[in-house]
């Protein structure tokens, strides 16, 4: 299989590729660096969106033409292939191929391995949300399906938008707007969510959203199913079930800021320019 990803830190995207080996199949991560050109949408660069489109159409036509599945992780993405790209390109059959073979990780393993093909359990308690690209495109059936078959108990309490939307709620004129979405209901949920229970958004601003406003890091579903398959990993004397994964990624970030050389000071100094900036607010 083909597996295709954006909006995926380093450690999330190994979680994914480690689910889809132990389910027995053979991951390929394409060597050129492609967008899907989401972020463009929103400020009404179609021309930009649309050759991104066509280099992912060019890079990938061999994969395309063998009907190779593609995988996102991202919600945003895949619907960009499912919708958009079978828009602006009504006439390319290589388009209306790849919006067919485009599956969410849910939908991949639900589909291609069936319903009745055993799954290792993690008998949690858990907060979903869905990102809006996801409910309103592919819908949340296949993964409130795996969900059940990993033996995780979920509440769905936010039918709505988290309030980040992309770049909206980091838009100083739109702040207080995507704060006030994210109280309407998700916020709320999670800060009242018991210590023990994971929080689950496959959407990066989802995501974004719920750790700056209430502390709470949510996971990924591939995070969730690699958890699954290590349960040795959770730690009880960890206050949350995503303690040690935030720690790896704090640990990745350091790491990643060395080999950059950027030093402590630099960092140090970006903190408290975001914290002063934050308080202004």
């Amino acid at each position: 299989m083909f597996w295709l990803t954006a909006s995926a830190i380093p450690a999330r995207s190994n979680a994914a590729v480690e689910v889809l080996e132990t389910a027995g199949f053979r991951v390929l991560v394409p060597q050129a660096n492609l967008c899907c050109g989401r972020p463009l949408y929103d400020f009404g660069m179609l021309d930009r969106a649309e050759r991104l489109l066509l280099e992912i159409l060019d890079q990938l036509e061999p994969e395309i033409e063998a009907g190779i599945p593609v995988v996102g992780l991202e919600p945003s993405c895949v619907a960009v292939f499912r919708d958009e790209l079978v828009n602006l390109f009504p006439h390319d059959a290589r388009a209306q191929a790849l919006s067919k073979q485009t599956f969410l990780l849910s939908e991949f393993l639900e589909q291609k391995r069936g319903p009745d093909a055993p799954l290792p359990q993690l008998n949690r308690k858990a907060l979903l949300h869905g990102h809006c690209y996801h409910k309103s495109i592919m819908k949340m059936t296949a993964e409130e399906s795996l969900l059940k078959r990993l033996g995780i108990d979920f509440q769905s309490p936010a039918p709505g938008c988290c309030g980040m939307a992309g770049s909206f709620g980091f838009e100083h004129d739109k702040y207080e707007i995507s704060q006030a979405i994210g109280e309407l209901e998700l916020l709320p949920a999670v800060r009242r969510a018991p210590n023990d229970w994971l929080i689950i958004a496959d959407g990066f601003s989802c995501r974004e959203q719920i750790a700056q406003g209430t502390g709470r890091h949510a996971l990924h579903l591939a995070e969730v199913l690699q958890m699954a398959l290590q349960p040795s990993a959770l730690d009880k004397d960890d206050p949350y079930p995503e303690s040690q994964l935030v720690r790896e990624r704090e640990a990745e970030v350091k790491a990643s800021m060395k080999r950059a050389g950027i030093g402590f000071g630099a960092l140090a100094a970006g903190s408290l320019l975001l914290w002063a900036f934050t308080r202004k607010r």
